[in-house]
C-alpha cells in the first residue's frame, strides 16, 4: 500500500512544520503526561538494582512502542489517518523552536548584561548549577546544550521516525525522557537508571553522527567553513565522556570557531571535561549562530527522514510483491 508510506512522509513534514510553527503546547503536553507516569511507575518499582531499572526501562519504553505500533497497524488503510498520526506524533516529540526560543533568549539576557535573569533561564536547557557562572559560561552551556539537544531533540526522533514509523518516534522520546529522569549519576540511580542511560546511548549513536556531519555540511551559515568544522570533529569528538554529546559539541565547537568543555558544575557535584575545538569562549554573539545552526540541522534531517521513510516503504512494498511472487 504506497500511500500509506507516503502518509509516513507527508507526516513527518507535517508534525515538523507544526513545531516549527508553534513550537510546544504550553499545558497538557504529552512528553509531560509521560513523565509523569514514568515516575509514579518508577515508585513502584524501585530498588537500586540494575534488574529493576531494566524492567522500569522495559515497561516505560515498550508501551508507547506498542502504543504507536497499534495505532499505526489501526491507520494503515486509511491515509489521512496515517499522515494525522504521524504529524501528531512528530509534533509531540520534537522540540527543535523551543531549543532555538531558549537560545535567543539566552543571548538577549547576555547582551543586555542581565546575568541574574540569564542564570535563572539556564535551567530550561540543562542541569547545570548557574549560581556562579559568568558570561562567557553561561554562553558555552548554551552552545553546548543547544549542540546535543539538536540530535536528541530534533535528529534522532526524525531518525527513528524514518525507520519505524509513530512507534520509532514515540519508543525514541520515551527512552530520551527516562535517561533525563533516571539516567544519570547519583546515588539514588547510580544502578537503577544504568539501562535507561544505556538505552539511550544506543538509540543516539547513529544521530549524534549524522547530527555531527549535518553540522560540518551546514556551517557556513554560521561563518564557519566546512573543513575547517570537519578537523575539530575529527580531532575532538572521542574527547567527551558521552559516546554521542562528543560528537555534536565538537562539531558546534568547529563551526562557531570557539572552544568548549571544562568545568561544570551541578547541584552536588562537578565534572572537568577536555576541552573541544579552538578560538576564545562562547560570547552571546555565537548564541544566535548555534541557533542557526541548529534550525539548519533540522531542516536538512528533516529531509532525509521524509526520503528515508519513502525509500522504506518503497523496499517493504518490494519485498512484499517478491514474497508473494515466491507463494505462488
Amino acid at each position: 500500500m504506497p500511500y500509506r508510506w507516503t502518509a509516513d512522509a507527508a507526516g513527518l513534514i507535517a508534525g515538523y512544520l507544526l513545531d516549527a510553527a508553534i513550537g510546544d503546547p504550553r499545558r497538557f503536553h504529552p512528553v509531560a503526561g509521560f513523565g509523569t507516569a514514568a515516575a509514579a511507575l518508577e515508585r513502584r518499582v524501585y530498588q537500586p538494582r540494575r534488574r529493576a531499572g531494566a524492567l522500569f526501562t522495559a515497561v516505560a519504553v515498550g508501551v508507547p512502542v506498542v502504543a504507536g505500533l497499534a495505532a499505526g497497524r489501526a491507520a494503515r488503510r486509511v491515509p489521512a489517518a496515517r499522515f494525522a498520526l504521524t504529524a501528531a506524533a512528530t509534533w509531540t516529540v520534537l522540540g527543535g523552536r523551543t531549543l532555538r526560543k531558549e537560545s535567543r533568549v539566552m543571548a538577549r539576557h547576555l547582551e543586555s548584561g542581565d546575568l541574574p535573569a540569564a542564570r535563572g533561564r539556564l535551567n530550561h536547557l540543562c542541569g547545570r548549577d548557574p549560581s556562579a557562572l559568568d558570561e562567557p559560561e553561561l554562553a558555552r552551556a548554551t552552545v553546548e546544550s543547544v549542540a546535543e539537544n539538536t540530535s536528541d531533540a530534533v535528529v534522532a526522533p526524525l531518525f527513528w521516525g524514518a525507520l519505524l514509523g509513530p512507534a520509532g518516534l514515540l519508543g525514541y522520546r520515551a527512552a530520551n525522557t527516562l535517561d533525563a529522569m533516571v539516567g544519570h549519576r547519583s546515588v539514588r540511580y547510580a544502578r537503577f537508571g544504568t539501562a535507561s542511560a544505556r538505552l539511550d546511548d544506543l538509540l543516539n549513536l547513529a544521530p549524534s553522527r549524522l547530527t555531527g556531519l549535518l553540522t560540518i555540511a551546514v556551517s557556513p551559515v554560521a561563518g564557519g567553513s566546512p573543513r575547517e568544522t570537519l578537523r575539530v570533529w575529527r580531532r575532538d569528538r572521542a574527547d567527551h565522556p558521552s559516546p554521542n554529546a562528543g560528537q555534536c559539541e565538537s562539531a558546534m565547537a568547529g563551526a562557531l570557531g570557539v572552544r568548549l568543555g571544562g568545568r561544570n558544575v551541578y547541584f552536588g557535584r562537578s565534572e572537568t571535561r577536555p576541552f573541544l575545538g579552538d578560538g576564545p569562549r562562547p560570547a552571546a554573539v555565537h548564541l544566535k549562530r548555534a541557533a542557526r545552526v541548529s534550525g539548519t540541522v533540522g531542516a536538512a534531517a528533516l529531509l532525509l527522514a521524509a526520503g528515508g521513510a519513502l525509500v522504506r516503504g518503497g523496499a517493504v512494498a518490494a519485498l512484499s510483491r517478491l514474497g508473494k511472487g515466491d507463494s505462488r
